[in-house]
């Protein structure tokens, strides 16, 4: 049997997704079951809220097939189980699993505010860093939003505490003003011409933030 849990790190299960993957409800938890290598074995898929596994059966005695669980295991027959397993695996969680990196009240009501509004998802373009995620105008492609975890330490505070922020677009001319090194910042690893970085802890209301993602947008469409 294989505990799940590290594969819904930073993930959110999507209970409508698992349906339309093919899961069935049994007593509160989802199931999932779907034959590998010729129907020789199946892949059984159990999910409730406090309990995430998967386990390989051999149909042919209804015993679970222990050695696909086992990372040292070989061989050719093994590594074909091992592989077919693993790509059921990756599969349910792209199909069925959103992006849940940002946890920040604040990150979270941004994201709904967006999705909303501009029908845009949080789009993260770097394997190396799971942490950033950009929004894009979808009819020109510019970005009009960036949200990070950085240390604090980083936007020049003296503290190492992680934070989560967002950089926006803004008016050139109205930069100097907006910037007090506490919780509006030069935009980090953007032109601090025309970006500025918002930390999301509470420290500025939600309304003030939504409308600098509204002068964000209106910015990027031109």
């Amino acid at each position: 049997m294989r505990r799940l849990e590290q594969y819904f790190v930073n993930k959110a299960i999507d209970e409508e997704k698992l349906l339309k993957f093919g899961f069935m409800i049994k007593d509160g938890a989802y199931c999932y079951e779907k034959k590998i290598c010729d129907g020789a074995f199946k892949v059984i898929i159990y999910l409730s809220e406090n309990l995430q596994y998967s386990k390989v059966i051999d149909v042919l005695d209804n015993e679970e097939y222990v050695l696909a669980d086992i990372s040292d295991a070989g061989g050719d027959f093994v590594g074909r189980i091992k592989d077919e397993y693993e790509k059921i695996l990756m599969d349910m969680v792209d199909s069925c699993t959103d992006p849940d990196v940002f946890k920040t009240k604040q990150a979270k009501e941004v994201i709904h505010y967006v999705k909303e509004k501009y029908e845009d998802e949080l789009e993260f373009l770097w394997k190396k860093f799971p942490d950033n995620a950009i929004w894009r105008n979808k009819n020109n492609q510019k970005w009009y939003g960036i949200l990070m975890k950085v240390s604090k330490r980083k936007l020049g505070m003296e503290s190492d505490e992680i934070s989560e922020i967002i950089d926006v677009r803004v008016h050139q001319e109205s930069i100097a003003g907006l910037i007090d090194d506490q919780k509006i910042f030069a935009g980090y690893h953007m032109n601090k011409k025309h970006w500025i970085t918002i930390l999301l802890d509470g420290s500025i209301e939600i309304e003030k933030i939504l409308a600098f993602v509204d002068d964000s947008y209106r910015l990027s469409c031109k």
